[in-house]
C-alpha cells in the first residue's frame, strides 16, 4: 500500500496547521454556523441590493459584440471552474471558433489590464489565467473588471467568435450569454450565505448549464464530468515521464489549491508512494518557500501550482488533470449558443 506520508501545510514551509474550521461548519448547520447565521442575513441583503442597483439602471451591466459565456460558481472556494474553462475552450477550439478568455487573475501583484502572454510571470497575471493560456493558446487578458478585459481582448484580436470568462457569475458589469454553474462534491454544503454557510448566493437561482466537477455530486440535476490524472507528468522543460514510471519512488506531493487532498488522493490512487504532502493555501506566490531541507525525493505538485513552482524548483514535475465534461452538456452548449440572436457559427 502507497504510505500516506507526513501531511505539512503552511506559508513559508512546512509547518503543520489544523484543517479549516470554517470549512468544516459550512458542511452542517452546527454550534460555529448557527453563531454566523444572523451574518449572512446581513451578507444576503447587501448583495441582494448589488443586485438591484444594476436592475434599476444605476449601475450600468455593459455588453460586447460577441456571445459570452460565464463559467462561475455559488460557493466559496475553488469548485473546478478553470478545468472546466479549459474543456470549453478547447471543445469551441475543436469547431473552428476563434475564442477568447478573460479573468480577474486572482492573486496577481499587478492591477492593471493586460494580456497573458505564455512567457507572463504568474505573479503579474494570475497563476489560472496563464495555466488557460499555456493549455488553450487562446488569447487571454485580466482586469479587475471583466468588461475591460473582454474590450482589451477584442479590441487586440477583432477575429474573436466567443468570450470565455474564468469565474464572474456574481461579476454583474458584464453581461452574458450563457451562465454555466460548477459544483464540486460539497454541493451548496449546509445551504446557508456567507460566512454561515458556503453560499455567494441563493441557490436554485437561474442558470443555463449546471456542471458537477467532482466524482460523487452532491444533489442531483445538471451534468457530470470525468476527472482523472494524466498518464504523463510533465517537466519544466516540456519531458513527459509516465506515472507508472514513478511508482514505488518516495514522492513529495505539493498542492497550493483549494482542496488539495483531492489531489493527493487522486496520486495515491494511482499506485503513487507519497513520503510527504505539503498543502499550501489556494493561489499561493511562493515567495519565500524553500523546499523540505534533507530530503532526496522527487518533487510533484498540481499543473496550476507549476507555473509558480518552476522557478524556484525547475525539476518538479506537474501531473495534469484530464478533465471531460459529458457529451451531452457540451451538446446543450452548442444548442445555447447556436440559438443566440446574431451568433455566427464557423
Amino acid at each position: 500500500m502507497p504510505s500516506q506520508g507526513r501531511s505539512t501545510t503552511g506559508t513559508t514551509g512546512p509547518i503543520a496547521v489544523p484543517a479549516s474550521r470554517l470549512q468544516r461548519a459550512w458542511l452542517h448547520r452546527g454550534v460555529l454556523a448557527c453563531l454566523l447565521w444572523p451574518l449572512s442575513l446581513l451578507y444576503a441583503v447587501l448583495f441582494g441590493l448589488r443586485r438591484w442597483l444594476y436592475r434599476m439602471g444605476w449601475r450600468t451591466t455593459e455588453r460586447v459584440q460577441v456571445p459570452v459565456i460565464v463559467v462561475g460558481n455559488v460557493i466559496a472556494g475553488g469548485a473546478g471552474k478553470t478545468p472546466v474553462v479549459m474543456a470549453v475552450v478547447r471543445h469551441l477550439q475543436a469547431r473552428g471558433l476563434q475564442v477568447g478568455v478573460v479573468s480577474r487573475g486572482h492573486g496577481r501583484r499587478t492591477g492593471d489590464c493586460r494580456e497573458v502572454l505564455a512567457e507572463s510571470n504568474a505573479h503579474d497575471v494570475g497563476d489560472e489565467p496563464l495555466l488557460i493560456r499555456r493549455a488553450t493558446g487562446a488569447p487571454v487578458f485580466v482586469a479587475r473588471r471583466r468588461i475591460e478585459a473582454a474590450r482589451a481582448l477584442l479590441a487586440r484580436h477583432p477575429a474573436t467568435q466567443v468570450i470565455v470568462s474564468d469565474d464572474g457569475l456574481q461579476h454583474l458589469a458584464l453581461a452574458r450569454d450563457i451562465e454555466i454553474c460548477v459544483f464540486d462534491d460539497r454541493g451548496v454544503g449546509n445551504g446557508w450565505r456567507l460566512p454561515a454557510g458556503p453560499l455567494r448566493e441563493r441557490w436554485p437561482r437561474p442558470c443555463d448549464l449546471v456542471l458537477h466537477s467532482g466524482e460523487h455530486p452532491a444533489f442531483e440535476g445538471g451534468y457530470t464530468a470525468t476527472r482523472a490524472l494524466a498518464h504523463d507528468a510533465v517537466a519544466s522543460d516540456g519531458k513527459r515521464t509516465p506515472l507508472e514510471a514513478l511508482a514505488g519512488e518516495p514522492l513529495i506531493a505539493l498542492a497550493a489549491i483549494a482542496r488539495p487532498e483531492a489531489f493527493f488522493g487522486m496520486l495515491r490512487a494511482r499506485g503513487l508512494t507519497l513520503a510527504e504532502t505539503i498543502a499550501l493555501p489556494d493561489h499561493y506566490d511562493f515567495e519565500g518557500w524553500q523546499r523540505p531541507a534533507g530530503t532526496g525525493q522527487r518533487l510533484v505538485c498540481t499543473e496550476k501550482d507549476a507555473v509558480k513552482l518552476w522557478p524556484r524548483a525547475p525539476d518538479a514535475l506537474a501531473v495534469p488533470l484530464d478533465f471531460a465534461p459529458s457529451p451531452e452538456f457540451f451538446a446543450a452548449l452548442d444548442a445555447k449558443l447556436s440559438s443566440l440572436d446574431g451568433y455566427q457559427a464557423a
